[in-house]
């Protein structure tokens, strides 16, 4: 009985630490702190479809629907201020290509940055947003943040950029 026990209790010990290296990977845990600090957002795998260079500055692209979040630095977690974010996605007005569903915004001296748009409407099956980071400062990062309901009024993500 006891070598059963060690037995499923190895099992079950490599099964959580498989799960965990699974995870991390993925970003599925909250920003990491690496050696050094706070360690850089990676990009998303889908991130930068009908991504659009230069996206003009804009107030709204509608109302209904709010994108937010938070960027900084990596390493000490400076808010980074008067960075451009770029926000684009399939909405009530029609889909990601659609000009009216693509524009930027500058970051709060705190970091911070929000825009309102409208609906954002399942594509390809998924509701989500499209984010990026690509000035040149700091490393480029595409984010594509999943919402769990079609009936949500809301999505954040946020960056922590490295520098280029």
């Amino acid at each position: 009985m006891n070598s059963a026990f060690h037995d499923r209790r190895s099992f079950l010990v490599a099964a959580s630490l498989t799960g965990v290296a699974l995870l991390c990977p993925l970003g599925l845990s909250a920003p990491a702190l690496a050696q050094g600090g706070l360690a850089p957002t990676r990009t998303m795998r889908g991130g930068s479809n009908n991504y659009r260079p230069n996206a003009p500055l804009v107030e709204s692209l509608g109302s209904g629907f709010l994108v937010h979040g938070i960027v900084r630095r990596a390493g000490d977690g400076a808010p980074l201020g008067n960075v451009r974010i770029q926000i684009w996605a399939a909405t009530t007005l029609g889909g990601e290509r659609e000009p009216r569903n693509h524009g930027s915004v500058l970051t709060q001296a705190d970091g911070s940055f929000q825009l309102e748009m409208m609906q954002i409407v399942p594509n390809f099956g998924q509701p989500h947003a499209h984010l990026a980071y690509d000035d040149g400062a700091y490393q480029t990062v595409f984010l594509r943040p999943v919402m769990p309901s079609p009936r949500d009024v809301s999505v954040g993500a946020d960056f922590v950029l490295a520098q280029a």
